[in-house]
């Protein structure tokens, strides 16, 4: 339920996980429609309207947006037999109880939410991504299932920890990539195009992500920080004051490397940056 970004990459991969979608639905309005039929005709499926018509499958996975998936599960209680079904919503924020409405009219509930970027467009292997599973016993045994076939790994969350683990994913992508925007921003004071700046910033991000995920985060962290360059940092900071709010995102990770990260001069460090902090 739900053709975007997430339900699109998800139901194109379980059909070549070799599971029957059979069905997409969709709202009466003519976007929704339209989004469900360019997905139905993709999988072999046919839509279904939320509203008017029952739905036959035996497992539903919700991907619509957080604050819709409440009143949807209110929506498909009111219509059809739920006793037996299996319903899934993939919000990552969210616990399994917003579907509480589907579990009163008999269906085992969870929340399933992959670790996982999805822009349109593309869609990812989920060859080994992970899938945070919390819910009923009976929807996270076909939940754990599902993620196995599809090549991913699934692991226990707890309902009341949801918010620490999206925040936690959304520093990880698309966070991630503001911090590469606000990067190439930096790059357009040393004459660099936000363009030329992208093509000339991989090379150094990928090796960083590759010692990272090799070697972990102590062993591939460079630059000044490590060295205890409190001068460095200095010249830093006072050309950030033309650009406040990459002066602030180096502030917020440099005091973070301080905390968390091996460095040299720490204390002297701490103190550069808590007269930048202070506006001095």
């Amino acid at each position: 339920m739900g053709a975007g970004n997430l339900g699109t990459a998800l139901a194109l991969s379980l059909g070549e996980a070799g599971y029957a979608v059979t069905q997409v639905v969709a709202r009466g309005t003519p976007g929704s429609r339209r989004r469900a039929q360019m997905l139905a005709r993709k999988i072999g499926g046919h839509v279904v309207i939320t509203e008017k018509d029952e739905i036959s499958a035996k497992v539903v996975w919700i991907c619509v947006p957080d604050r819709e998936i409440r009143n949807c599960a209110e929506t498909l209680a009111a219509i059809g037999n739920w006793r037996g079904k299996i319903v899934f919503h993939a919000s990552g924020a969210l616990g399994s109880g917003e579907l509480r409405a589907l579990r009163k009219r008999g269906a085992a509930i969870a929340s399933v939410h992959p670790l996982m970027t999805f822009v349109r467009g593309v869609v990812p292997t989920l060859t080994g991504v992970p899938f945070a599973v919390e819910g009923d016993v009976a929807a996270v045994r076909m939940a754990r299932r599902m993620v196995r076939d599809l090549g991913g790994q699934s692991f226990a969350i707890r309902g009341d920890r949801k918010a620490a683990y999206h925040a936690w994913g959304s520093f990880a992508s698309p966070l991630l990539v503001a911090l590469l925007v606000t990067t190439e921003r930096v790059a357009g004071e040393a004459g660099v195009s936000r363009a030329e700046a992208r093509r000339r910033m991989l090379p150094i991000i990928r090796q960083t992500l590759a010692n990272y995920a090799e070697r972990g985060p102590d062993r591939s962290f460079s630059g000044p920080i490590i060295r205890g360059d409190g001068s460095t940092l200095e010249k830093h900071l006072r050309l950030l004051r033309k650009l406040p709010d990459a002066r602030h995102v180096y502030l917020a990770l440099a005091r973070s490397a301080l905390r968390s990260l091996p460095v040299k001069n720490r204390e002297q460090l701490g103190k550069v940056l808590g007269r930048a902090r202070s506006g001095r």
